[in-house]
């Protein structure tokens, strides 16, 4: 019966972080060489990631098993989901592919001495992990097991949760500030019945105070907003970071051993890394570029703009894309409108299903102080309950397609930047995305 000496449950993507941190320790603890704790590592942290997207919340246990003389640590990440009813296609199609549904099952098992995977349906999914210890590993004892989880417990993951305890404190803070707020409102209309000089002052101060609840409300918007990028930060970038230095340190091990056709095994899954913090890092940029109002104007055709982005999309050969018949020169800031359409006509490309006869058009309508354009297809459509969410940060209809969930949010914060709106319409098959865009900035053909 293996002994456990550390369990931790997986419920979002800063659990997953830590999974990946204490297999690290222990490993390290454990006397196991450096390439081999980032692999052990890295295949927890896959694992624990496919419970968390696929399932919602799971456990990780870790343990030290001992068979036929041979010590292993061990991890057991359990969820209790619908469970997967094709393993055996998952580990064996997508041997050498880093990018198709499921390839963290077979890729975490590459990198592990041990890989087993129960699953049923209805009950959960099972996986063990295991990685040799060496002959000589140093005994744990359990005072040193227990010596070790007070060491976890002391230990800071990562800046998320120094952030959302000083954002707590400010609550609080903000909770003694409308307490005394209420006492010397109390206090001014006592006085005003006194003095009626004192009283127009009062209404002053009254307005200073909802001034300052405004701010104050403001201010709690930020931190929402901050914990959300601390989140997702210290997961997007740290994660593949982590994951990139394991591979990098396995790759060496192999090279170092002459073992070539491992090393070419990995290269998918480090391209796969790479790709992955190069699409976070430049939706960031483009976010924040969308909230930037010192880019300067410059006068464009419309069409140009949209061949442009047609140029630089990739448009199979079974998507037709048909533009305005007629167009009109603006005077704007031609990267905020290039970025508007890209990702909305991208987003259509995207998640086309047809591989016939697909189609997506532009048009616009000019309605007195505003344009309005349009950007429809005939793929799938978008479930009505999702018509408001699709534009939320980090929020995507269809998890299996790669994406960072900041396409549309970049849009919508372009668009409402400009004073604009934008909307979409979708019954059944087919969805139509409609935004406004000032008139003013309209200037008529040369």
């Amino acid at each position: 019966m293996p002994r456990s000496i550390l369990k931790i449950n997986i419920a979002n993507e800063l659990d997953v972080v830590l999974a990946y941190k204490r297999a690290k320790q222990l490993s390290e603890k454990l006397g196991i060489t450096i390439a081999n704790q980032t692999k052990f590592a890295t295949a927890v942290s896959e694992i624990c990631r496919n419970v968390v997207e696929h399932v919602g919340n799971g456990t990780i246990v870790f343990n030290l098993p001992e068979e036929h003389g041979v010590k292993y640590i061990e991890a057991v990440v359990s969820d209790r989901g619908r469970g997967i009813g094709n393993i055996d296609y998952l580990l064996k199609q997508h041997k050498g592919s880093s990018t198709m549904k499921g390839s963290g099952l077979a890729n975490s098992r590459k990198l592990v001495d041990f890989f087993t995977i129960e699953s049923e349906f209805e009950k959960g999914t099972r996986v063990t992990l295991r990685q040799r210890l060496q002959h000589n590993a140093p005994p744990v004892t359990k005072a040193i097991a227990e010596s070790w989880t007070y060491e976890f417990d002391t230990d800071s993951v990562s800046p998320y949760a120094e952030i959302k305890r000083q954002n707590m404190q400010l609550l609080e803070v903000l909770d003694q500030l409308r307490e005394r707020n209420e006492v010397a409102e109390q206090q001014l209309q006592e006085i005003s019945r006194l003095n009626e000089q004192l009283q127009q002052n009062n209404q002053e101060i009254q307005v200073l105070l909802q001034e300052r609840e405004q701010q104050n409300e403001r201010l709690q918007e930020i931190n929402k907003e901050l914990d959300t990028f601390a989140h997702t930060v210290s997961h997007d970038l740290r994660a593949p970071l982590q994951n990139i230095d394991g591979l990098a340190r396995a790759m060496q091990d192999y090279l170092e051993s002459n073992r070539l056709d491992d090393v070419k095994e990995l290269l998918p899954l480090l391209h796969k890394q790479t790709t992955r913090m190069d699409q976070f890092i430049m939706s960031i940029l483009s976010y924040s570029l969308a909230g930037s109002r010192n880019i300067a104007k410059s006068k464009v055709d419309l069409l140009e703009v949209l061949r442009e982005i047609k140029g630089l999309l990739r448009v199979p050969e079974h998507v037709q894309i048909l533009f305005p018949a007629t167009t009109f020169t603006l005077t704007t800031e031609v990267i905020l409108l290039h970025q508007v359409f890209s990702n909305l006509i991208g987003n259509a490309i995207k998640y086309h299903d047809m591989q016939q006869g697909a189609t997506i058009s532009v048009s616009f309508n000019i309605q007195h102080d505003w344009v309005l354009f349009t950007v429809e297809d005939n793929g799938p459509g978008i479930p009505d309950a999702l018509h408001t969410n699709i534009f939320n940060m980090y929020f995507t209809v269809n998890k299996a397609t790669a994406g960072t969930g900041l396409g549309l949010a970049i849009v919508k914060k372009i668009i409402t930047g400009k004073g604009g709106k934008i909307w979409v319409e979708s019954k059944g098959r087919g969805s139509r995305f409609t935004f406004t865009w000032p008139a003013a900035e309209l200037t008529p053909l040369v």
